[in-house]
């Protein structure tokens, strides 16, 4: 039988030949880390590496994805679909072992971590997805969800904002499942985070106090290269079940590397030849690159171990599934990722009666209705707002909040977090059984961004709902007016941005954002009222396609007006103006989704041969130009606003229908 410490050693060869071989990368935390890894993935982990999918295993995230050789070399070792040639192939294209753990690329990787504070953030949401499916699901007798979320993390993640904006969250909802593993090395890109010589510290919080106040349970100062002392704290993590973990793991970067440990220089770069040839023979391992022997392999093997997990739970949730079959039955498919089998009937049938009542109102509130719609139909709607669901409108009339209690709820009061909400519902989505949304003002989407384009990296389904979406918001001023924030959150790839331009258009998008799979929403909204208008049949199904004809001419047009949101109004009333033209009125709600169509559709909306065409959006203009062609115009913001009612600041950047006129008429003459 192998020690842990050879068990060990395995991963710090494969990651330091990994590293080598591509001669990029980082060696210095997967060697700093693997006694730790080897006594919670031998020990702890509850995982089944033939089933990477099974719905009750523990959940692991390296938020320090730098060193991604760690979990690759775990995921190889415990027996998931990830060979040596896999590691071999490691940072190369197409290959399944990129430079930062990417989801979707090995099996066993729950989480794209790299952008550090953002592993340590989506593992919180998933330990709020489990603390809240348990809370909906377990019964009597019957504790079917019960799994862990385990995350290490180094100084990086530590200094970056948005660790203190989840975990301070984290203990503020008591998430007893979630176990953090610090690896406290001292070492960043730069140097000693707590100084040396004549190089002054940049990092010297005292992170277990830090971690107290926001009311986590820390174990300070573990051996983080006693295999015992991590047993021992992990252990005494489990025990504590009303509060989230920190384990303070205190480790040498670079474990292993005789000349190197300790120092920087392993951080980011591959050893080097020779000094990997020293690491060998001082770790007592004689074997080439990337050779493992049988026994080594054998002490790694989790396959019959994860086997049986799985059959076990499987036992339990057969005679759960006889006492609660309705619950066991919505468990399968929530975790599944399906919807309602009535659902489809029961969406459209709210549409309709949206379109029905043709009330003017702001898409905000529209928004709202929607999920007064929806909701009762969508056990696995998961809301919440960063400090703004008096203005998001995002709490619905079955809402209940989710706190420290393990009672059932589906509300999250987030706080003013924006990053940090927009990376838990990462989280909650890559867990599964929940479709969330998170809400704030358009404006601070900034906050958000690169929560936003993980999710749209990774293809997991999110709502991103945004409120106050223009100069409407009025009296905040330029500093809450969005001017950019529209066409750059369109430019993210696998975005879908959908500006409706009333109540019906608001029940549409909520609806396509709900079923979409393969990738996040964004759902921009107005503070000020929008008029209804009035569709055909034909037209309501079209607003799918994201850009429709609204309002048309007989016979061929002589400008096109293009518009989104409260613009769309605005394009309505010029166009009345304009009696001695004929004239086109096209609402683009989602500028993605009309550039998916195929060539035949959007030419029978914006058809070549008419080349006079407005747009009209209060934001940034550029990427309007694509739609208008050198021939056409954009009536948009290319400065920031001011402070004043809305209707002043409409009037003060031209958006009057004068002003569409009189541009109409001059791309005419």
């Amino acid at each position: 039988m192998s020690s842990r410490k050879e068990l060990a050693n395995a991963i710090r060869v494969l990651s330091m030949d990994a590293v080598q071989k591509a001669n990029s990368g980082h060696p210095g935390a997967p060697m700093g880390m693997a006694d730790i890894a080897e006594v919670l993935w031998n020990d702890f982990m509850n995982h089944n590496p033939t089933n990477p999918q099974w719905v009750n295993r523990d959940r692991f995230v390296l938020s320090n994805g730098h060193g991604s050789t760690l979990i690759y070399a775990l995921l190889h070792l415990t027996g998931y679909a990830l060979t040596i040639d896999d590691l071999k192939q490691f940072r190369q294209l197409h290959s399944k072992t990129p430079g930062h753990p990417e989801y979707g690329y090995a099996p066993g990787i729950e989480t794209t971590t790299g952008p550090l504070g953002q592993g340590i953030t989506n593992g919180v949401g998933m330990a709020i997805a489990e603390k809240a499916l348990a809370a909906q699901f377990n019964k009597p007798g019957h504790t079917i969800v019960d799994h862990h979320t385990y995350v290490f993390l180094g100084d990086g993640c530590m200094m970056e904002g948005i660790s203190h904006e989840a975990c301070s969250l984290a203990g503020a909802l008591g998430l007893g499942k979630l176990i953090a593993m610090y690896d406290d090395n001292n070492i960043s890109i730069d140097g000693e985070v707590r100084g040396h010589g004549n190089t002054p510290g940049w990092f010297l919080d005292n992170t277990p106090k830090r971690f107290e106040a926001y009311g986590w349970h820390v174990i300070p100062k573990v051996d983080g290269h006693d295999p015992e002392a991590v047993k021992a704290a992990i252990e005494q993590a489990r025990s504590v079940t009303d509060k989230p973990s920190l384990i303070c793991c205190q480790t040498i970067i670079g474990y292993g590397s005789p000349n190197k440990q300790g120092k920087e220089e392993c951080h980011g770069a591959a050893l080097g030849d020779d000094e990997v040839a020293r690491s060998r023979e001082y770790l007592g391992w004689p074997y080439p690159p990337f050779v493992i022997p049988d026994v080594i392999y054998q002490g790694w093997d989790a396959k019959e171990r994860g086997k049986q997990l799985e059959n076990d739970w499987n036992a339990q949730f057969t005679a759960y599934a006889k006492s609660y079959p309705t619950e066991a039955a919505e468990l399968k498919r929530r975790m599944a990722g399906e919807l309602p089998a009535d659902w489809a009937q029961q969406a459209d049938a709210f549409v309709a009666s949206v379109v029905e009542k043709g009330e003017t109102i702001a898409s905000r509130k529209a928004s709202q209705n929607a999920l007064n719609g929806f909701g009762p139909l969508l056990p696995e709607l998961l809301g919440g707002s960063a400090d703004l669901a008096g203005s998001n409108l995002t709490l619905w009339k079955g809402c209940k909040g989710i706190g420290k209690s393990n009672e059932p709820g589906n509300y999250l009061y987030y706080g003013v977090r924006e990053f940090g909400m927009s990376a838990i519902m990462n989280g909650i989505a890559l867990h599964g059984g929940f479709i969330p949304y998170g809400a704030t003002f358009l404006m601070f989407s900034e906050y958000a961004r690169n929560a936003l384009r993980m999710a749209a990296l990774m293809k997991i389904p999110g709502i991103f709902v945004y409120t106050h979406d223009s100069i409407g918001l009025g009296e905040d001023g330029p500093t809450h007016q969005p001017v950019e924030q529209i066409p750059t959150l369109r430019m993210i790839p696998n975005m879908r941005v959908w500006r409706p331009c009333d109540a019906v258009e608001s029940a549409v998008a909520w609806k396509l954002a709900i079923e979409r799979r393969t990738g996040p929403s964004c759902l921009i909204f107005s503070r000020q009222n929008l008029p209804h208008m009035p569709r055909t049949a034909a037209q309501l199904t079209d607003i799918a396609r994201g850009g429709y004809v609204l309002r048309d001419c007989a016979g061929t047009p002589d400008v096109i007006l293009i518009a989104t949101g409260s613009e769309v109004e605005l394009a309505i009333k010029a166009s009345e103006a304009m009696t001695d033209k004929a004239v086109r009125v096209v609402s683009m709600p989602c500028t993605n989704a009309f550039d998916a169509q195929d060539a035949a559709y959007k030419e029978s909306v914006l058809p070549k041969a008419v080349t006079a065409r407005v747009a009209i959006e209060a934001a940034v203009t550029d990427g309007w130009w694509k739609y208008v062609g050198s021939q056409g115009a954009v009536l948009g913001i290319d400065r920031f606003g001011e402070s004043a009612p809305a209707g002043a600041l409409f009037k003060e950047f031209g958006f009057t229908v004068d002003n569409v006129v009189a541009i109409t008429k001059n791309i005419l003459s």
